[in-house]
């Protein structure tokens, strides 16, 4: 029994949901998502509410039960409120900049890294050393945070490179000197 495939999920007002065969449209505010469904899962909506049921209780149909209704909740959230990550960078003349749809980082490298923003995300600098990834697909947003995250990981003994905002980087002792 899969208790986060039976949760019923509420559409807040100003969204809207539609059904068209395999696909589940969610419009909102902030914009569209679409979802494609396997055809072991059906989605209903009724009075207010979206559930997912399915057809069978094979293994894979019971995980993609509570995959569906997972991402279909994001879909609801995200397309109302949206999703935000924040990045600080750390070291010593690394910083970011913005250039049209194109995201600069100074990392310490021989050359600036030149990050090409897609489509649906906003990016912006509050400060050189800090970056606000905001969408409203919650999977984009995450995958261009952990992109851009990966560049320049935080290393271990000075916590330099870049990272998220309430991530805690547990430094290393440096080498002790001899006697």
């Amino acid at each position: 029994m899969s208790r986060i495939g039976n949760r019923k999920l509420k559409i807040s007002s100003g969204v809207e949901v539609t059904i068209k065969q395999n696909n589940v449209i969610v419009k909102g505010k902030k914009g569209q998502l679409e979802q494609a469904i396997p055809s072991v899962i059906t989605v209903k909506t009724e009075e207010g509410f979206v559930t997912t049921t399915r057809v069978n209780d094979v293994k894979h149909s019971k995980q993609l039960h509570g995959t569906i209704n997972s991402l279909i909740q994001g879909m609801l959230e995200g397309v109302s409120k949206g999703f935000k990550k924040e990045l600080e960078i750390n070291g010593v003349g690394y910083r970011a900049a913005l250039a049209g749809d194109k995201l600069t980082l100074s990392l310490g490298y021989s050359h600036p890294i030149e990050y090409k923003i897609p489509v649906g995300i906003t990016i912006t600098l509050p400060k050189p050393t800090q970056i606000v990834v905001e969408g409203i697909s919650k999977q984009l947003v995450g995958e261009v945070a952990a992109k851009i995250r990966n560049y320049r990981k935080p290393e271990p003994y000075k916590g330099k490179g870049v990272k998220y905002k309430n991530e805690h980087i547990i430094c290393k002792e440096g080498k002790s000197a001899g006697k």
